[in-house]
C-alpha cells in the first residue's frame, strides 16, 4: 500500500481507539460499566446491534459469497424482522422488569441457579470460541494481503479492542460502533460505486445487470424445500428465525446492546431498526460482490485469489504445469468475454436467439474455467498440504488492492479492521459481563463491594481478550468465514433458545427437567452434527447446520416435557 493508504488506515483506527477511551473514561460502578448508565437512544442501540453482528467476516466473506453463489445468501435474513418483533413483545419487557445485567439472570428467577449457570456456560463456550474466529477470520486474510505475520495481526486487532473495551465497558463499545459503522458502510458503498464506474465504457449499469442475471447471480429467492440446503426461503424463514431468536434474545453480546437503552421503547425501536435495515444492508454488500463478479467477466480474474499460495506454486516443481493451466485459462476467459459482449448486444437488440446462443457459450467457458481452477487448487495442495483452497474470502480485497485508487485501498482496509474491532469489542464486553454477574459474583465470590466487581469486570474483559487472541492463533479456516460463525452458533444456540422458550411459554416445566433436557439436547445436537460431518447420518437426520437451531430448541421442549412427567409436578 502507499503512504497515503497507510495514513488513512492507521489514522482511522487510532482515532476510534482514542475516541473510545476518552469519551467513556471514568466508569465508577457496574451499572455504568456493564449497562452504560442506561442512557442509549434507539438509533444508537440499532447501530450498535448492527455493528455487533456485522463483523469483518461480513465484509470479507459476503462479497466473495455473492461472487461465487450470487444473491441467494440474502434468504438467510428473511426471518430477522419476525424475530425482532417477537423479541420486542416477549423478551425485552421481562428483562427490563427484572432490571437484569445479563439475559441469564432471568433463568434463575424462573428455574434455579444451576439452569442459569448452564445457559451462561453454554454461552461462554460458544461466544468465547466465536471471539477467536472474529479476530482470526480477518487476520488470516489481511495478513496475507499486507504480507504481515499472522500471529502479529491477531495480536494487533485484539490489543486495539482490549484497550478501549477494558477502559470504557459497554459505553465504549456503543460509542465507538457509531464511528465504525460509518466507516464500514461508507467504505463499502464507495467501493460499490467504484466497481460500477470501472466497467467497460460501452457497458451501462443495465447491461451489467443483464450479465449478472444471465450468469445466475441475481436469483434471490428459492422456494424449493430441501433440508440439506442451507440457503432457501424456508430455511431463512424458519431455521434462521430460530437462530436470530436465540442470537438476539439470549446471546449476551446482543442483549447487552439493548439492555443499555433508556427505556423499553428505546430498546424496542433499536431492535426494529435492526430488523428493517439489516436486509437492505446485506443486499448492498451482496450486490457489490455481484458487481465485482461482473467486473471480472471483462477483466481477467486470478485463477486462484490467494496470491501467496500461488507464488509458492510458481516457484515449485509444478510451475510448468501451472503455466499451461494459466494459458488455457486466459484463452477461455477471452472466449467467455467475447460471448458475453455479444450476448449484451443481443439483449439490447431483443434478439433472443443470439442471447441464448452466447449465454450457452459463456456458461460453457465458465464451466471449463472452473475445472482449471480446481486443477490449480490441486497443485496448491501438493505444494502446501495444509493450505486452504477455498479462496472466496480473498475475492473482494484482491479486487480492492489490484484496481482501486490510492486512498480507497487504505479506507477499505480500515473497514475490515473496524468491523473486526466492532464485533470483537461487543463479544469481550458480553463475555466479561456474563462471567462477572452469572458466575463470579453469583457463585464464586458473593460478598464483595461494587469496586471489587468493577475491577473484576475489567480483568475478565482483558482475560477473555487474551484467550480470544490465543484461540485465533490456533484456529483454522472453515469452508467460508461467514459460515464458520453461523455454524458455531447453530451448535449451541438451539439449546439456549429452548431453555428460554420453556421459561416463557411452558410454565409446567421446572428447573430440574429443563436442566436435564438442555444437557441431553446439546449432546444430541453435537451427535447429529458429527454424523452429518462424517456422512454417517440416516436420511431423517441429514440437514444443513441452520436446522440445528430448530432441532436443539425442539429437543429441549420435548425432552423437558417428558422428564417433567417422569419427575412429577412437584419436582
Amino acid at each position: 500500500m502507499s503512504t497515503i493508504d497507510w495514513t488513512i488506515l492507521i489514522g482511522t483506527l487510532a482515532f476510534i481507539v482514542v475516541y473510545g477511551v476518552w469519551k467513556t473514561r471514568g466508569s465508577k460502578n457496574l451499572e455504568s460499566y456493564l449497562k452504560g448508565d442506561n442512557d442509549a437512544k434507539w438509533w444508537g442501540i440499532g447501530i450498535s446491534i448492527m455493528a455487533t453482528q456485522a463483523s469483518a467476516i461480513t465484509f470479507l466473506s459476503t462479497p466473495g459469497q455473492a461472487y461465487t453463489d450470487g444473491m441467494q445468501f440474502l434468504q438467510f435474513y428473511f426471518g430477522l424482522p419476525i424475530a425482532m418483533i417477537i423479541l420486542s413483545v416477549t423478551f425485552i419487557p421481562i428483562f427490563y422488569k427484572l432490571k437484569v445485567f445479563t439475559a441469564y439472570e432471568f433463568l434463575e428467577t424462573r428455574f434455579d441457579l444451576k439452569t442459569r449457570s448452564l445457559a451462561a456456560i453454554l454461552f461462554l463456550v460458544q461466544r468465547g470460541l466465536a471471539a477467536g474466529i472474529t479476530i482470526y477470520a480477518p487476520a488470516i486474510i489481511l495478513s496475507t494481503l499486507l504480507d504481515w505475520n499472522l500471529g502479529a495481526t491477531n495480536v494487533f486487532i485484539g490489543v486495539l479492542v482490549i484497550v478501549y473495551t477494558v477502559s470504557g465497558g459497554t459505553k465504549a463499545v456503543t460509542q465507538t460502533q457509531k464511528q465504525q459503522m460509518a466507516v464500514m458502510m461508507g467504505g463499502m458503498i464507495l467501493a460499490g460505486i467504484m466497481v460500477v464506474s470501472m466497467l467497460p465504457k460501452d457497458m451501462g449499469f443495465a447491461d451489467a445487470l443483464h450479465v449478472a442475471g444471465k450468469m445466475g447471480k441475481l436469483e434471490i429467492v428459492n422456494f424449493d424445500f430441501d433440508i440439506n440446503d442451507r440457503y432457501n426461503f424456508w430455511s431463512g424463514i424458519t431455521a434462521a428465525l430460530f437462530l436470530f431468536m436465540s442470537y438476539f434474545g439470549t446471546d449476551q453480546s446482543q442483549v447487552q446492546r439493548y439492555l443499555s437503552g433508556k427505556s423499553i421503547r428505546e430498546s424496542r425501536l433499536g431492535l426494529v431498526m435492526n430488523g428493517l435495515l439489516k436486509i437492505p444492508m446485506q443486499f448492498i454488500i451482496l450486490f457489490i460482490g455481484v458487481m465485482v463478479f461482473v467486473f471480472y467477466q471483462f477483466n481477467q480474474p486470478p485463477i486462484f485469489f490467494n496470491q501467496v499460495e500461488m507464488n509458492k506454486v510458481a516457484v515449485s516443481e509444478y510451475a510448468g504445469g501451472l503455466e499451461q493451466i494459466e494459458d488455457e485459462y486466459s484463452a477461455l476467459f477471452l472466449e467467455k468475454q467475447a460471448a458475453l459482449k455479444t450476448m449484451v448486444k443481443g439483449v439490447n437488440a431483443n434478439n433472443e436467439l443470439v442471447v441464448a446462443t452466447e449465454k450457452q457459450k459463456a456458461m460453457l467457458a465458465e464451466s471449463k474455467m472452473d475445472e482449471l481452477r480446481e486443477e490449480t487448487k490441486a497443485l496448491v495442495k501438493k505444494v502446501s498440504p495444509s493450505a486452504e483452497t477455498n479462496d472466496k474470502d480473498y475475492v473482494f480485497m484482491t479486487y480492492v488492492m489490484d484496481y482501486l485508487p490510492v486512498g480507497m485501498v487504505g479506507l477499505l482496509f480500515a473497514v475490515m479492521f473496524s468491523a473486526a474491532m466492532s464485533s470483537t469489542a461487543s463479544e469481550l464486553n458480553a463475555l466479561a459481563s456474563t462471567t462477572t454477574i452469572d458466575l463470579y459474583k453469583r457463585s464464586i465470590n458473593k460478598n464483595k463491594d461494587e469496586t471489587h466487581y468493577l475491577k473484576s469486570s475489567r480483568w475478565f474483559t482483558f482475560l477473555w481478550g487474551a484467550l480470544a487472541i490465543l484461540f485465533a492463533t490456533t484456529a483454522s479456516l472453515f469452508e467460508n468465514l461467514i459460515q464458520a460463525v453461523n455454524y458455531l452458533g447453530s451448535i449451541f444456540y438451539g439449546t439456549i433458545l429452548g431453555i428460554f422458550v420453556v421459561a416463557f411459554y411452558f410454565k409446567k416445566i421446572k428447573g430440574n427437567a429443563v436442566f436435564i433436557a438442555a444437557i441431553v439436547a446439546e449432546l444430541l445436537v453435537i451427535t447429529v452434527d458429527l454424523l452429518n460431518r462424517f456422512e454417517m447420518a440416516p436420511s431423517f437426520l441429514q440437514m444443513g447446520y441452520l436446522w440445528y437451531n430448530v432441532l436443539g430448541c425442539l429437543l429441549v421442549i420435548t425432552i423437558g416435557l417428558l422428564v417433567q412427567l417422569l419427575l412429577g409436578s412437584k419436582n
